[in-house]
């Protein structure tokens, strides 16, 4: 059964646990239309009847969950399935206080970890979000190699060290996504410096998302930020295709010019991927895009 796009929506969080009986795969570049799920009858018939209610309604209703709707069964699986939906909606306060709830119940429910560390760095909750994700993988070992959103929020918390080394894990699990080796640059330049974070840059042959490998030569020294922005404009892009184009050069423009001192041209180019009017681009990871958010907030606190 191939999810509507109400629930591609949802699982575009990437936060379904595996007990919900969803198979699924997830990559940080993939839109949201290339998303897909389909249920393994035996793994789903094991889950509660309210929680297979709430995701069938979702698959097959076209997201007839309203966000923070309560089901009768209050069972952490319950919790977190709501916190889910509240996380599609943009709603992290709710998803948050949902998955506080299911991790009371069973605060060794891995998956309420994750979710909740997911929407805490949404909400700016740095620390908090680093503290979940590094307690997801304590309980799910298995899972750490993957945890790119990890990586990110060590970044934030200014915990560089333990940030390269989740990139460098990640390279293990997907070693062709030029954002995982630029994040690693990003987590290196603060304690080693331009120049060895350039000569170990992790290696990537092809990415082919435009402008990628252009923002990877950019980071190698051989590239100019205009020849990035350049390839956006390549084969005459409609107008959504650019302007998610153009989100990803802008992001990692600004994060480019911020590690180099570059204050003012870190500043335009985060603010331009910060746009509102791009969250809902389907060629942009609506977690990338808060990604720009919360930068775009950071730096307006400091600019008070």
């Amino acid at each position: 059964m191939l999810a509507n796009p109400a629930t591609q929506k949802l699982l575009a969080y990437r936060v379904l646990p595996p007990d919900l009986g969803l198979v699924y795969h997830f990559r940080r570049h993939e839109p949201l239309a290339a998303q897909r799920a389909t249920i393994d009858p035996i793994r789903f018939g094991k889950v509660p009847q309210m929680t297979r209610l709430l995701v069938l309604l979702g698959m097959l209703g076209g997201g007839l969950c309203l966000p923070g709707a309560r089901v009768c069964a209050e069972s952490p699986a319950d919790l977190l399935a709501q916190a889910q939906v509240a996380a599609a909606s943009s709603d992290s306060t709710a998803a948050v206080r949902l998955a506080s709830e299911a991790i009371e119940a069973d605060d060794k429910f891995a998956a309420a970890f994750y979710l909740r560390g997911r929407e805490r760095f949404r909400l700016g909750l740095i620390p908090e979000s680093v503290a979940d994700f590094d307690r997801y993988i304590e309980l799910q070992p298995a899972a750490a190699s993957r945890q790119w959103e990890r990586g990110i929020a060590c970044y934030y918390a200014k915990q560089f060290e333990k940030g390269a080394k989740q990139f460098e894990l990640y390279q293990t699990y997907h070693d062709n996504d030029v954002e995982n080796s630029v994040w690693r640059y990003l987590c290196m330049v603060p304690t080693d410096g331009i120049e060895k974070a350039r000569s170990t840059i992790l290696p990537i042959r092809n990415d082919r998302r435009v402008p990628m490998m252009q923002v990877f030569e950019l980071y190698r020294g051989n590239l100019k930020p205009d020849e990035v922005l350049a390839a956006c404009r390549r084969d005459d892009p409609d107008a959504e295709t650019l302007a998610g184009r153009l989100f990803y050069a802008h992001l990692y423009l600004g994060l480019y010019h911020e590690v180099a001192g570059e204050k003012e041209l870190a500043q335009k180019y985060i603010l331009l991927a910060a746009d509102k009017k791009l969250a809902e681009n389907p060629g942009i990871n609506r977690y990338m895009w808060d990604v720009a958010r919360i930068h775009a907030e950071q730096i307006q606190r400091t600019d008070k």
